[in-house]
């Protein structure tokens, strides 16, 4: 376990002799690949998505048709050369995570909504929301991923040249009746601030074991192309209950719980934003 979090107390005690299991991570994250930085961002002076230039419009649905065919090189198309990303991805990088994305989720769907715009110039600053759904499956068992990006694009000349994450979370669900979880993490915190992140079971728990584990990871290019293994520990209490410390660099990062019981999994990951003093 990283030393990111340390446990809180709990009202039930440990159970003996705790099981660890060996669980990888498919760093399910790693949805939001085309979805850009994670600074902060003020509101957008929004327009209308309705009143949208017809340019832009064409320009999401172009790209949403270009993801779901998973074509990647018709996809680089709709960025720039010198595409920037401020978790370091580039139009090359870009291509890579996709690539690796796609062959562990084969039949992913997106479908892009335009919240807001603006004029800035000869650019255009669009704000989206991307609905990402699919279904993965390992072995003899189904994953349904589902996943919501908040986005800030940056467009010039019809090419996407920077982008930032406002908000993501994304989840994956086994099982016949995968546990509900309800996660508690705040959107953002200063440096060295300290925090709290749960992910509660909704569900009665009854006569159930829950194991578990939480993950932090700080998001860099290579997190895109990595699975992640993590050790599930028997659940004292209905859920994961955590404090953490955000690092003293500002680098953002994922935030991950998955909690197993008998009849399903949930995995989820939100990203928290870390700003410097």
């Amino acid at each position: 376990m990283s030393k990111f979090f340390c446990d809180r107390a709990l009202r039930s005690a440990p159970l003996s002799q705790p099981r660890r299991t060996r669980w990888q991570w498919g760093a399910i994250a790693s949805l939001a690949v085309w979805s850009g930085s994670l600074g902060l961002a003020t509101p957008l002076a929004a327009q209308s998505p309705a009143a949208a230039p017809a340019d832009l419009k064409s320009l999401l649905t172009g790209l949403d048709a270009a993801a779901n065919k998973q074509n990647v090189q018709s996809v680089a198309e709709f960025f720039s050369p010198n595409f920037t990303h401020s978790d370091g991805l580039n139009r090359q990088t870009l291509q890579e995570s996709l690539t690796t994305l796609w062959k562990r989720y084969p039949n992913l769907t997106y479908r892009t909504e335009l919240k807001s715009w603006k004029q800035d110039g000869s650019a255009i600053v669009a704000d989206t929301v991307t609905y990402i759904t699919g279904v993965k499956k390992d072995g003899d068992r189904e994953f349904k991923l589902t996943s919501e990006l908040a986005a800030r694009q940056r467009v010039e000349n019809q090419k996407i040249v920077n982008q930032e994450v406002l908000q993501e979370r994304s989840q994956m669900t086994s099982g016949t009746n995968p546990p509900t979880l309800k996660i508690s993490l705040p959107e953002q915190v200063r440096s060295g601030q300290e925090f709290t992140f749960d992910a509660i079971v909704q569900e009665p728990l009854g006569d159930d074991l829950l194991m578990g584990a939480a993950l932090e990871e700080p998001i860099k290019p290579e997190g895109f192309l990595n699975v992640t293994t993590v050790n599930l520990e028997p659940l004292n209490s209905g859920g994961i209950f955590k404090v953490g410390r955000a690092p003293a660099n500002p680098v953002p990062h994922w935030l991950s719980a998955v909690i197993v019981r008998h009849d399903g999994i949930t995995m989820v990951t939100q990203r928290l934003r870390v700003q410097g003093r």
